[in-house]
This record gives structure tokens, sequence and C-alpha cells, in this order.
């Protein structure tokens, strides 16, 4: 048993989220926080890993042995309690040692006696005065607390190995931590700050000339350039590093990549749909050639997301089956996938929204809540309350349905409330006053109004101000 961080409550180990208070417990992490060892060509290919080449939002360890068989694993920490022993009687330094062992219980699952043998590194290195060692040993604290869920002490360990980096010259580490507290701030959904410290990241690298190291940052601020919608830079960055993975030959790399300018051409439009298409294409033609039997990864790592923005393109272009048919395939893909997350509700909800435009309105919905069920297992609270507005609309405008449209308005208006998003609880509370406007509740009407005229003047909407104004006075006049 496990307990969850966030309340305390025992849960089963391989629970991927808490029953009791819905928090994510960060799936994956465990594995996603190692360096793999890759058959590339040089170190700085290394970030594209074979285990999950499509998440590039990973952090990085800087101590990993190259063992992975348990029976190894235990046979080495036997020669390291030796060595040591054998070290303090002549008085040698031990540090660099109990880092390696602390690894290899992490890598062995063991992340409590892993901390434990860190904070002993950590006080050895610091009785040396080893500031490079105590910033390492900062550092995989930092991975496990956020491989366990403690994200604020994760981002205190990260604090403190950037504090000491920063006073070093050894830039490549400071860029890997600055990427490891970004990665958490991501997860954390707060955009500003994550973004601030990959943007640090990314300028160090250029500065210092370390092109492995901006491409592997570019890639992550990428995930959050999409948030931003910042499609020029994505433009920008993509290019650059398609270029440098076809020029050292990593094919894992050139797939990411072409993916990824799929999805871009995809949200810049319809004038771009035939560029997406064809890189699109060329990922799936490229993921085709892999003999998979000679690495770790599987084919629907790959190919999940080219089926899903196949999909949402010809979609786009009203070829409903064809689109069907590639969500089909994006969803096995994915179902075989023993880290789903919620990739599977990504393709619900668009198959949600093929049924929505085909005029299957109940379908619609039926997927609609099927992505929902997923998207709170994870916390998704944003995504859940959007899809509750999407279900609110289709018994309001189409299946006619006003008590239905009431309850969903309601459930959605909540979570955006309590996530402080005003323009969209401004929209629920105007279409919630218009519903109980049509079924003759006047006092529930002027109040919704009222609430939605407080938030747009705040916000400083005059257009929707004026209107719903002119609607408050008309009931009370």
């Amino acid at each position: 048993m496990k307990t969850c961080p966030y309340c305390k409550k025992e849960m089963e180990n391989h629970w991927s989220y808490c029953p009791y208070c819905n928090k994510p417990l960060i799936v994956g992490l465990h594995q996603k926080s190692k360096i793999v060892n890759h058959q590339t060509l040089d170190e700085d290919k290394e970030y594209y890993s074979e285990s999950n080449p499509f998440t590039t939002l990973q952090s990085e360890k800087f101590y990993d042995p190259i063992i992975n068989n348990n029976n190894e694993i235990e046979e080495r920490i036997r020669e390291i309690d030796q060595t040591i022993q054998q070290k303090i009687t002549f008085g040698e330094t031990i540090g660099s040692l109990i880092l390696e062992k602390s690894s290899l219980y992490y890598k062995n699952g063991d992340l409590s006696t892993s901390i434990k043998i860190l904070e002993l590194a950590l006080k050895n290195f610091t009785d040396e005065g080893d500031f490079l060692h105590m910033a390492i040993s900062h550092n995989e604290l930092g991975l496990i607390y956020e491989d366990t869920g403690f994200f604020n002490d994760a981002i205190y360990q990260f604090e403190q190995a950037i504090d000491i980096l920063e006073k070093l010259t050894d830039y490549k580490k400071l860029i890997q931590v600055y990427n490891n507290i970004a990665n958490i701030y991501y997860i954390f959904k707060d955009i500003e700050i994550s973004y601030r410290f990959y943007n640090m990241a990314l300028k160090l690298a250029e500065q210092e000339s370390l092109i492995g190291e901006a491409v592997k940052t570019s890639s992550n601020i990428v995930e959050v350039l999409f948030l931003l919608k910042d499609y020029d830079k994505i433009n920008r960055i993509l290019k650059r590093n398609l270029e440098y993975f076809r020029n050292v030959g990593d094919i894992f790399g050139i797939i990411v990549s072409l993916s990824k300018i799929g999805k871009l051409n995809y949200h810049l439009g319809s004038n771009y749909y035939k560029q997406a298409h064809q890189s699109l294409n060329d990922a799936l033609d490229l993921i085709k050639k892999i003999d998979y039997k000679k690495t770790k990864l599987t084919k629907s790592n790959l190919i999940w997301e080219c089926y899903l923005y196949l999909g949402k393109l010809n979609l786009q272009l009203n070829k409903y089956g064809i689109a069907e048919d590639y969500l089909l395939k994006s969803l096995e893909a994915i179902r075989s996938l023993e880290d789903k997350g919620v990739k599977e509700s990504l393709v619900l909800e668009t198959m949600a929204e093929m049924y929505e435009i085909k005029g299957e309105y109940q379908e619609a919905i039926n997927y609609y809540n099927l992505s929902n069920e997923i998207y709170n297992k994870f916390g998704e609270n944003i995504k859940i309350a959007d899809l509750k507005f999407k279900i609110a609309l289709i018994y309001m405008d189409f299946i006619k349905i006003e008590s239905e449209a009431i309850k969903n308005f309601e459930e959605s208006l909540e979570i955006f409330n309590n996530l402080n998003y005003s323009k969209e609880s401004a929209e629920i509370l105007h279409q919630l006053g218009d519903l109980y406007l049509n079924r003759g509740i006047i006092e529930l009407a002027i109040d919704h109004f009222e609430r939605a005229k407080r938030i747009y003047f705040l916000m400083k909407d005059d257009y929707n101000l004026e209107l719903i104004d002119g609607k408050i006075k008309s009931l009370i006049n």
C-alpha cells in the first residue's frame, strides 16, 4: 500500500490517481525521469527515449548506472558496501559510491531507501565542500520527490541545485535542472513559470552553443507553446529540430518532429491541411520501417498521435468515414499502451465532436461523458468543465431538454468558479439566466444576470455589460 501525497489516505500501489481526492499521481514518471541508454550517435541524442519517444517533458538524472537486471543490481550494491568499508578504513572519500548506491535502489524501485542514502551522500559532499556533487544530489532528490508526488519538496531540491550550479560553470547540468523544474510547473499547469524556466534553459544552451541541450529544451517548450498558441515560434523550433535530427540520423527524433509539424499545421487551419497530411504520413512511413524487435518501444507509442491528427484532419474535411477509421486506430493503439494517461480521452473527445457535427447528439453526449470519466481520474478539471459546457449546449440547442442543460451548466460553472475562470463563468451565468427566463423563473434569471454583470464589469466587457444590463432592466420594469 502507498499513501496519497495530497489527502494522505492509503491506496493501492498500482493506482495512477487517488480515488478519494481525484489527484493524479503522475503515471510513469519513474521511467520518464531516467536517461535511457540509446542506440544513437552521441549523448545529445539520448533525449528521445526509445521507451517513450512522444514524451518530451522528461526530467533528467545526472547519475544512472547502466545496470537493469535485479540480480546485477543487488550484486553491485554488495560490491559498493564492501568498497565503502575499505575506503572508510583508509580515510578516502565515499560520496560517489553512496550516490551510485542510491541510484541503484532508485532503479530497483526502493525510493524511500534511495532518499535516505541520497541524504547521506549530500551530507558527505557538503562536509567535503564538493559543490558539484551537492548539486547532483539535490537534483536526484528532486526527481524522486517528483516521482512520489511530493512536488513542493521536488521544487525545493531543484532550486537548491540551481543555486549551486549557477555559481559553477557546468552549464549543461544547469540547463537540465532548469528543464526539470519547468516540467513540474508544467504538470501544475502553471504555464507562466514553466515557460520562464524553459526559456532560461534555452537561452543558456544557445549562449553556450550546446546544440543538443537546445534541441532538448526547445522540444519541451513546444508543448507549452501549443497551449499559448504561439505557432510562429513552434514552427521555427520544429524546423530546426527536424534538421538537427536528420543530420545526426536520429529516426526517433525525426518521427517526433514530423508528427509535431503535422499537429502544428492542423492548428494553423485549412490552408495548411495539405502540409499537415504530408508530415503525418511521412512520420507513419518512417514508423513502419523500424524493426521493433530491436527496440523497447511498441508501434503504438509512435503511431497513436499521428492517427489522432489524421482523424481530426479528415473530420474538418467532412470525410467522416475516414476520420472515424483513423480515430478508432488511434484508440486501439492507445489501449495497448501501459501508460495511457489522458490520451484515450483526447480521442474520445474528438469522436464526440464528430458525432456532434453529424447531428448524432446523444452519441456525442455519450462520448463526451466517457472522455470526462478519464479526465476526472487525472484531475483535469478545466477539460471536465469545458466538456460539461459542450454537453449543456447540446441539450439546450438541439435535444431541447432544459433541465439537463441547466444541470450541466451548473456543474461546469462550479468548476470554472473554483478555477477563477471569469470569462467562462460569465458566459455560463448569462446562458443560465436565459434558460431560467425561458422557464418563467424570473428571480433566478435576474440573479444569474446580476452575477454575470458583475464579472463583465470587472472584465471591462462593455458589449456584454450593456446587453445583460438591458435584460435586467426589462425584467425589473
